[in-house]
């Protein structure tokens, strides 16, 4: 690999909407000096005041290919719709750029696994935009569990309860959608605003390669006037025989934090994880609660070009969220919810589950799906992955 030097040129592909986000980061690392804006790909180009201060006049194209060539750019970050992600990383990859790609990785495990071969055949480095998965919390996790502090583990809960109103499934033509002109998206409340849950469930269990799992349960349905599913759980039996079962919700009464709890035989440990806060509750003792910090991923990205250091999220290590990713796009198209199951929030375009909060605290706490908690309105699908 070629030896870099800070601050590394860096092109951002999908600057709007959540790209704002990615934006802002690579100002504060540009402030840094470890990197330098070189471009921006965006179907229009962004306006001074969308730019803001800080980070030049960087150029901008909505060709990433032509873009990456003038620019000289050693990363792309990518934050553009999903089913996008796969042609657009191997655009980089075919150039010798390395790669932040943002979750989901992309829309089915063949895209997942053409675009994991051909970033692998290129010889670059591909880091996938799980934040969560940078959270020092989860090395300390894995240290009590190791140590046993709440005995054996009994299986992995995952739980988001949020609240997205009927603007958010308009904010883009592939918002909400399982396909678009015959491309699949697959956008439902698991796969993409609380894909986090999942996959950081996933890696507490240690189980994040494709071959980890060995089953997968799913309920899918949609309170929304969607494609896709805003409310949703499912169920992954793992090649060890582990169970891991997160359950999300857009249309929730009160909305929280999302958290993973890992049970044990003596206790239990809820990684609430946009906050790299955990709670440690086990017998004979008091609840502990801890605070960690957090490794930016494109920060890591920078590290490991420069001085090596190992990639944090490699995208084998997000085989096992690809599993379900594929087995949410195999699933029968989810299930609208009965008239009677959803209400609108006064004075709100939003969409409201009544009981819902409950239901997805329950399947966590319990590793039950919906249908177990008996949620009448549940329909449940196995897909078997073996």
């Amino acid at each position: 690999m070629t030896a870099y030097t800070t601050p590394l040129p860096v092109v951002l592909a999908g600057a709007r909407g959540h790209g704002r986000w990615h934006l802002a980061n690579i100002r504060r690392l540009a402030e840094q000096g470890l990197v330098r804006l070189a471009g921006i790909c965006e179907l229009t180009p962004l306006t001074a005041e969308e730019l803001g201060d800080g980070l030049g006049t960087p150029e901008q194209s909505s060709d990433l290919g032509a873009l990456l060539d003038t620019t000289g750019a050693a990363v792309a970050v990518i934050c553009t719709p999903i089913p996008t992600h796969t042609d657009l990383a191997l655009t980089a990859a075919a150039r010798g750029v390395h790669l932040l790609l943002e979750k989901p990785p992309a829309p089915s495990y063949a895209e997942f696994e053409r675009m994991a071969d051909g970033v692998a055949a290129a010889g670059v480095a591909c880091q996938i935009g799980f934040q969560s998965l940078g959270s020092h919390a989860l090395p300390a996790i894995r240290r009590l569990l190791a140590e046993g502090v709440i005995g054996e583990v009994t299986g992995v809960g995952g739980a988001g309860a949020w609240a997205r109103d009927e603007a958010y499934f308009r904010r883009a033509p592939w918002a909400g959608r399982r396909r678009l002109d015959g491309v699949d998206v697959i956008d439902g409340a698991l796969t993409n605003p609380l894909a986090h849950a999942v996959a950081t469930a996933l890696a507490l269990d240690g189980s994040v390669r494709a071959e980890d799992v060995a089953g997968i349960e799913t309920e899918l349905l949609h309170a929304n006037a969607i494609e896709s599913d805003d409310t949703s759980c499912v169920r992954i039996t793992t090649a060890a025989g582990g169970r891991i079962t997160v359950a999300a919700t857009l249309c929730a009464e009160h909305p929280g934090e999302p958290y993973v709890v890992v049970h044990g035989t003596s206790g239990r440990i809820t990684l609430y994880y946009k906050q790299d806060r955990v709670l440690v509750q086990r017998a004979g003792h008091g609840p502990e609660e801890y605070e960690h910090g957090r490794t930016d991923l494109l920060e890591n990205l920078v590290q490991h070009l420069t001085d090596g250091t190992e990639l944090l999220v490699p995208p084998a290590t997000t085989g096992a969220f690809m599993q379900v990713v594929e087995a949410i796009r195999r699933a029968p198209d989810p299930a609208a919810l009965p008239e009677d199951a959803w209400r609108h929030e006064p004075g709100r375009a939003r969409r409201v589950v009544p009981g819902i909060d409950a239901l997805v605290a329950g399947a966590a706490d319990t590793l039950a799906l919906y249908s177990e908690l008996g949620a009448a309105w549940a329909r449940p699908e196995k897909v078997s992955t073996g």
